[in-house]
């Protein structure tokens, strides 16, 4: 069941479940926190679990034309510092994991362990920045059509077929998501800062999960930023829904990322 904390004059949705060590799940752009269902179900056995909806996603409203992964970040203190929780395993999915980025600079003291989830820890190049612009008009121009185009081009090609169903509803709950929320987020990623430098001077764990076929991320770049650190890189074979398309394999994965 959803509460509520007050974040600058709105409503951030979020959920608690379990006892034991925090686990703070973030999900990504064009999702809500429902897309950890199963994962709390498994994780809330051994700990507490706290999912978030992110700025302008699922129950939580809007505060501006730009969520920067830093005010996203801000909510996700509310509502910890609500819960009196301070030592925390933060893990993101894609935008999510930007944000998870950008909490763990901003409150380093928090984080016990850090996880991206087909995540990369740079910031959009030139042409990443320029393709975000021409998906922000293309939002405008028709934000359901984007949202099915998009979600879509998450999965790996061979598994739209064989997730069909599942991406039915995936695109169900994106199509919950406001216009702004959707513009809001796209030119937040676009300017966000490059913390690859966390996932080397950290004195925390850090995890990188990524999908072997990720369509939206390059994996030899991921692979890259990871080189001489001491980041966990677990790789999956699919693609950029890894909590779909693999979903036991990244279950495993969060197994031993809570671990620390």
């Amino acid at each position: 069941m959803q509460q509520f904390v007050t974040y600058k004059n709105i409503e951030i949705a979020y959920t608690v479940s379990g006892e034991g060590n925090t686990l703070v799940l973030l999900h990504g752009f064009l999702e809500t926190s429902t897309m950890w269902h199963a994962y709390v179900n498994e994780f809330s056995k051994t700990h507490k679990v706290i999912t978030i909806d992110l700025l302008g996603h699922g129950n939580t409203d809007c505060i501006g034309y730009i969520h920067t992964m830093e005010e996203m970040a801000a909510t996700v203190f509310a509502v910890l510092t609500a819960l009196r929780l301070r030592k925390i395993h933060i893990a993101g999915h894609s935008m999510g994991g930007y944000v998870a980025l950008a909490f763990a600079e901003m409150y380093p003291d928090y984080v016990k362990a850090l996880c991206l989830i087909n995540a990369t820890a740079r910031a959009d190049s030139e042409q990443r920045k320029i393709n975000r612009d021409r998906a922000i008009k293309a939002v405008k121009y028709n934000h359901k059509q984007f949202i099915r185009i998009a979600i879509t081009n998450l999965f790996r090609p061979k598994n739209r077929k064989i997730f069909a169903e599942t991406i039915k509803m995936v695109k169900k709950e994106a199509l919950t998501i406001s216009l702004q929320g959707i513009v809001a987020a796209l030119e937040g990623m676009k300017i966000r800062e490059d913390r690859e430098v966390l996932l080397h001077f950290s004195p925390y764990k850090k995890m990188m999960i990524i999908g072997k076929h990720d369509p939206i991320l390059e994996f030899d770049e991921l692979i890259d930023q990871t080189k001489n650190s001491e980041v966990i890189v677990d790789i999956l074979p699919d693609g950029h829904m890894s909590h779909i398309e693999n979903k036991e394999e990244l279950l495993y994965a969060l197994h031993l990322f809570v671990r620390a």
